[in-house]
This record gives structure tokens, sequence and C-alpha cells, in this order.
């Protein structure tokens, strides 16, 4: 991703200096050592990651009292359409920032919210992760159509509840 490419992804994202880039999903410093999800002395500002060539790509570093959630759907997609389980949770959500995970199989939703932990459910074609700290998430494709900011999640654990 260049930095040319910071207007895909929303600026409630590229604003705040929570960026590091991935080599095999694991996230890297701009300098290609190791990042954690706990330091943020190894993360950087999106224009230094998007400028980067190191590793594979960027990804967003969520910090707990950050205000971001990622709602991740882990094998939603197939043939390029939205399986009908996960079509059904999009559907009763507000419209949202969503990208494809790096599989091409997944979508990460991406609200203002919090969540008191990260949770995984699996319950047969059901998979779903739902996170807002100590986790990184990669970006950089944007599912057409879908709104460059991120929609308010009020009741981010309720939604979970009800999966």
């Amino acid at each position: 991703m260049r930095v040319d490419q910071q207007a895909r992804v929303p600026a409630e994202l590229t604003s705040r200096p929570r960026w590091v880039r991935h080599k095999d999903k694991v996230p890297l410093r701009t300098d290609g050592r190791f990042a954690s999800v706990k330091d943020p002395s190894s993360w950087s500002d999106f224009p230094a990651v998007a400028a980067s060539r190191t590793g594979d790509g960027i990804g967003f570093v969520l910090t707990a009292g950050d205000g971001i959630v990622v709602l991740d759907l882990d094998h939603a997609v197939e043939d390029g359409r939205v399986l009908p389980w996960a079509q059904a949770i999009v559907d009763q959500l507000p419209p949202t920032y969503m990208e494809r995970g790096r599989s091409g199989t997944g979508l990460h939703l991406w609200f203002r919210g919090a969540v008191p932990h990260g949770r995984r459910i699996r319950r047969g074609e059901l998979a779903v992760e739902v996170y807002s700290d100590r986790r990184y998430m990669i970006v950089g494709d944007r599912v057409p159509g879908t709104p460059l900011s991120l929609a308010e999640l009020p009741d981010a654990a309720g939604l979970v509840a009800s999966l």
C-alpha cells in the first residue's frame, strides 16, 4: 500500500499512530524487526508504514480504550459471495468500513465502540471473532461500496451475546 492509497482507509484509522507492517501474519516494524501489539514504541504512523516495503502489507493495532472494535467473520465468503450466516450478521449492523481478510474468505467490519475482552465464537459454520485490544488487523482490501468511515456500535457486548 502506498501513501497515496491513504484515501482508501478511513481517516479515523489513518490519523492514529497504531500502524505496523506484517509478514505471514506476523507484525513488523517498518525496519523489519518484530512489532508487538503491547508496545506502542514498535508502531508507526500511517505514512511511514505505507511508504515502507518491509513484509507483505500493513496492519492496524487495536488497543483498549481506543474505541475501535473489529468484527472478524472467518470463512464468510465463498466463490466471491457472502455466505447466508455472515450476510445475516452484516444485515443487522449499521453500514461501516469493511475489508476482505487476507485469505479472501473472511470479512473485517470496523466500528467505533468497545468490548470488555475479545471473543471467538465457533458454532457449525459460524466463525466470528470480536476484538478491541491487543490484536492487529491486516488492512488494505476494502469491500467496494462500503463507507469510508466507522459506524457506531453502541452494544457490541449485546451483539456478541446474541451470536
